[in-house]
C-alpha cells in the first residue's frame, strides 16, 4: 500500500488501511472502492492522507510501533482522566489526578514495553485515528516521541517511565483553560495567546503537590513550552535552567504538533516536521535532544513515494534501522516512464542521489 494526499484520490481506488474512530470502531474499512460521496466524507474529517492498494506499491507492510489496542486504551484513559478535571480548581484537580496515577504509570509502562521491544525505528500514523479533541490523542502521540527520543538518548528504565508521565501530564493545564480559546478554530488573538500559555503554569500547580508521582513531573509540563534560547515561556528560561526531561518534551510536542490533523492548518509529513526541528537545533531546541529525534522516528513512511535527485522514483518499502533519513525504496519510474518490472535500493549505498521531495501527490499514467 502507499500513501496518496486526498486531494488526488479518485474514485475506482481502493483503501489500504482503516480509518478508526475514538471508539476502535472503523469508519472506513479497508478494500473500500473509493467513491466521490467517500471523498467528501474524508474531506469533512479532516483526513489529509489515505493509503490505498495498488499494484506498485504490492506487498508493502505498514505496521504502527504501538499496536492499535495499546493505542485505543492509552487514549481512552487519558480521555477519562483529563475529562474528570474540566471545570475545576487546580487543588481539587490535583486531588483527582492523584488517585490516576498508579493507573497512568500502567499506561506508560505498556507504551514503554511496545517501543523497548520495537526492532524497528518509531513509526506513528496519526490519520488512522480520529478523535473529537485533539489533545488528548496529542498527550498520547508525544508520550511515544519522547520515550522514543529518551530511548535513544539511554536513559534508564526509571527515567523514561517518569519522562513517560511527565509527557501524558504535560499539558493537563489545558483542562483549565477556557474552551472557546483551546479550541478556536483559528488564530488566537495576542490576548487570546496570553490566556493560552498560563497552560504550562496551571499544569505545574496541579501536578507539583501530587504525592504519588515525583515533582520532575510537573516540572515537565512547566517547562515544555521553554527555549534554550530564552524566547519560550513561561518564564523564558535558558539552557540550564530547564531540565532535560522538558527538553526531550519539548521537542516531542513540537514534532507531534506539526505532524498532526489541526482545525487551523494542514499537517506535515514527518519529514518536513523533522526539518522544522533541525532549524531550531542549537537554538531554540538542544541538540542531542534534535540528533536523538532524527535517529529515533521514521523519516519517511513506508509507503511514501519519493523523488530523487536523478529523477527517479520509487516507493519506501521498509527502514534502515542504520539511517533513519534514508530508507530503503522499491524503484517504479525512470526518467518520467514507469519500468516494467521494479527494483530495490538501499539510499544509503547511494552516496550520489539525494531525495528531493515526498510526492504523495503523485498520479500514475494508468490511474
Amino acid at each position: 500500500m502507499r500513501l496518496i494526499s486526498i486531494n488526488v484520490l479518485k474514485t475506482g481506488m481502493m483503501i489500504g488501511r482503516p480509518i478508526w474512530n475514538e471508539a476502535g470502531l472503523p469508519l472506513i474499512r479497508k478494500d473500500v472502492v473509493v467513491t466521490d460521496s467517500l471523498i467528501s466524507r474524508l474531506k469533512q474529517l479532516g483526513i489529509q492522507y489515505v493509503y490505498i492498494d495498488d499494484k506498485i506499491s504490492e506487498g508493502i507492510e505498514i505496521e504502527e510501533t504501538v499496536p492499535l489496542a495499546v493505542r485505543k486504551k492509552a487514549v481512552k484513559q487519558i480521555t477519562a482522566a483529563f475529562q474528570k478535571i474540566k471545570g475545576l480548581d487546580n487543588k481539587s484537580a490535583t486531588l483527582v489526578i492523584d488517585k490516576q496515577t498508579k493507573e497512568i504509570g500502567n499506561l506508560v509502562d505498556d507504551i514503554l514495553s511496545s517501543i523497548l521491544n520495537a526492532e524497528e525505528i518509531l513509526m506513528i500514523l496519526s490519520d488512522t485515528m480520529l478523535y473529537d479533541e485533539y489533545i488528548f490523542q496529542h498527550s498520547f502521540q508525544v508520550t511515544l516521541y519522547s520515550l522514543a527520543i529518551a530511548k535513544e538518548m539511554g536513559y534508564s528504565q526509571s527515567d523514561l517511565r517518569t519522562i513517560g508521565i511527565g509527557a501524558i501530564l504535560h499539558d493537563v493545564g489545558k483542562m483549565v483553560t477556557p474552551s472557546d480559546i483551546l479550541f478556536k478554530p483559528g488564530r488566537l488573538t495576542d490576548e487570546e495567546f496570553e490566556t493560552m500559555k498560563q497552560h504550562a503554569r496551571s499544569g505545574f500547580d496541579i501536578l507539583r503537590n501530587l504525592h504519588t508521582v515525583s515533582l520532575l513531573v510537573a516540572h515537565c509540563a512547566f517547562q515544555h513550552h521553554e527555549r534554550i534560547d530564552g524566547s519560550g515561556y513561561p518564564r523564558a528560561l535558558v539552557d540550564y535552567e530547564i531540565h532535560p526531561f522538558a527538553k526531550i518534551i519539548a521537542v516531542a510536542d513540537v514534532f507531534d504538533a506539526v505532524t498532526s490533523n489541526r482545525v487551523y492548518r494542514e499537517k506535515m509529513v514527518p519529514s518536513q516536521g523533522i526539518a522544522i526541528i533541525e532549524a531550531g537545533r542549537g537554538t531554540m531546541f538542544d541538540a542531542k535532544v534534535v540528533d536523538a529525534l532524527k535517529k529515533s522516528v521514521v523519516h519517511y513512511p513506508n509507503g511514501t513515494i519519493l523523488l530523487l535527485s536523478d529523477g527517479r522514483r520509487g516507493v519506501v518499502a521498509k527502514q534502515n534501522d542504520q539511517n533513519a533519513a534514508l530508507p530503503c525504496l522499491r524503484i517504479f519510474e525512470e526518467n518520467n516512464q514507469l519500468l516494467k518490472t521494479t527494483y530495490q535500493l538501499d539510499l544509503t549505498q547511494e552516496t550520489n542521489v539525494k531525495i528531493e521531495k515526498v510526492d504523495t501527490e503523485y498520479i500514475f499514467e494508468t490511474e
